[in-house]
């Protein structure tokens, strides 16, 4: 199959002078509308490709921000290769503020390695807790359950009440977020339930401060041993229940 094509030769600026750019316009089959560019030396000699024209050229011509298809300099390259050589002093040594002394820096025309001598380690990594990590908890996270009650099929589970000697602690608290606060903590927290240490006075008055996340939502409680005995007698108690129960059954 017969490809027409049209040529189309000018002289080439951005190159010595005598050198000629050639586009080759392909006119007919699939690849029609496609150019292919060469160029010829003034001798006559043609180039199909950029490398092959800085073999040719060597160090005679700075080719780094030519263009071979365009057939000139491109100013985005040239940017990029400006900005690349401001890195460097007009030694050739690399100008670079991170570099700790002591260090040798050589001229890279000698092609001989940096050496870096480092005069105090980093204590980054040392300072880094390891092992498992608590997420922070956000103050009143309580409060986006308040309104939620529990329920099961046969409709809303009875309310629980609280203890008296257990106090909701804390700006517009109420006892069913002291209880879910309270239970969120005995189900979830590794830490020993003890309620929050600090005066009223001062966690009403600047809760962000004083308020301890990891502590429910109650004041400091403590547990005597009158109040564990009391606790086993009830349990004994409840136990001796649902064995008479079982036994009427």
């Amino acid at each position: 199959m017969n490809i027409s094509i049209e040529k189309k030769r000018t002289d080439c600026a951005a190159l010595p002078k005598g050198w000629q750019r050639e586009e080759v316009i392909r006119k007919t089959g699939l690849s029609a509308g496609k150019v292919d560019v060469y160029y010829y030396s003034p001798t006559g000699k043609k180039f199909r490709s950029k490398p092959e024209l800085v073999r040719y050229l060597g160090d005679s011509v700075d080719l780094s921000c030519f263009d071979f298809q365009q057939g000139q300099i491109n100013t985005m390259l040239l940017c990029k290769v400006k900005k690349a050589r401001a890195q460097f002093d007009y030694r050739g040594v690399r100008s670079d503020a991170s570099l700790v002394p002591p260090i040798r820096q050589t001229a890279s025309i000698f092609k001989q390695p940096v050496t870096v001598y480092k005069t105090q380690e980093s204590k980054v990594k040392t300072d880094l807790k390891h092992g498992t990590q608590e997420k922070p908890k956000q103050l009143f996270w309580e409060k986006r359950l308040e309104g939620l009650t529990a329920c099961d099929s046969n409709g809303v589970i009875g309310t629980t009440s609280l203890p008296k000697y257990i106090k909701p602690l804390g700006p517009y608290i109420s006892d069913a977020t002291t209880i879910q606060s309270l239970a969120t903590a005995l189900h979830v927290s590794s830490q020993p339930i003890t309620g929050q240490s600090g005066s009223k006075q001062t966690i009403m008055e600047n809760p962000g401060v004083f308020l301890n996340p990891d502590q429910p939502l109650i004041a400091a409680v403590t547990i005597t041993k009158d109040d564990l005995r009391r606790q086993e007698e009830r349990v004994k108690r409840a136990r001796l229940r649902l064995q008479e129960a079982l036994v009427a059954a």
